[in-house]
């Protein structure tokens, strides 16, 4: 059995997206849940330039930043492609899971004009399909994991709702698709929405009161 070890945090999406690809591949791995304020040894050692989650080791070797461990376990583990197998919707699917990757994690004043202008074109690739490259879930819809589940999460918790099935209803119906097609593979909703909304709350009460 060869080694792989996850490390990470259980409610990023990030990391989620590396969780996905190797229950896809059947792979057993060990998840290593990190503490940002005080990261571990081997995390320091495993990503020394950005010190950021995940990290994958296989076989004592560490892989960094999600997509790009993604497309390792693609190409290193048995198991269904997660690719496409033909050049061009390989260079599609890149291309997308690198659009869609980090679109919605901007910090600027205009971040939320910035996510509506993405919501758009994303729509408008969804038209009059299921999936963002071929007829299954794949690379790009991995990488657009927060829009599936994070987003929708996020909205009920800060009660910001950006996502509507009359606004974006290509989203609205990939992201429902997304949910319900491949609830083995997505962690707990109610445990997500319990951890952010408390996140915010504490994050809005005033550190002390009268």
């Amino acid at each position: 059995m060869k080694e792989v070890k996850l490390l990470g945090l259980w409610y990023s999406p990030f990391c989620h997206r590396v969780e996905w690809a190797l229950k896809v591949k059947g792979v057993k791995f060990e998840f290593i849940e990190e503490n940002l304020q005080n990261k571990s040894p081997l995390l320091l050692e495993s990503n020394p330039i950005h010190k950021k989650i995940p990290v994958l080791i296989h076989n004592g070797k560490s892989i960094c930043e999600s997509m790009v461990i993604v497309e390792y376990i693609d190409e290193t583990f048995e198991g269904p492609s997660i690719l496409p197998k033909e050049p061009y919707d390989r260079a599609i699917a890149r291309f997308w899971g690198s659009a869609v990757g980090t679109s919605f994690f901007h910090k600027s004043e205009k971040a939320k004009e910035k996510v509506c202008e993405m919501l758009k074109i994303l729509d408008n690739e969804l038209k009059d399909k299921k999936f963002f490259v071929g007829n299954k879930f794949g690379f790009a819809d991995i990488a657009a994991n927060f829009l599936a589940l994070w987003m929708g999460i996020l909205e009920e918790a800060t009660g910001i709702i950006l996502v509507t099935k009359e606004k974006y209803p290509n989203i609205y119906a990939w992201r429902d698709e997304y949910i319900n097609g491949n609830k083995e593979y997505l962690p707990s909703r109610d445990e997500l929405l319990a951890f952010f909304k408390a996140r915010f709350q504490a994050a809005t009460t005033p550190p002390y009161s009268n």
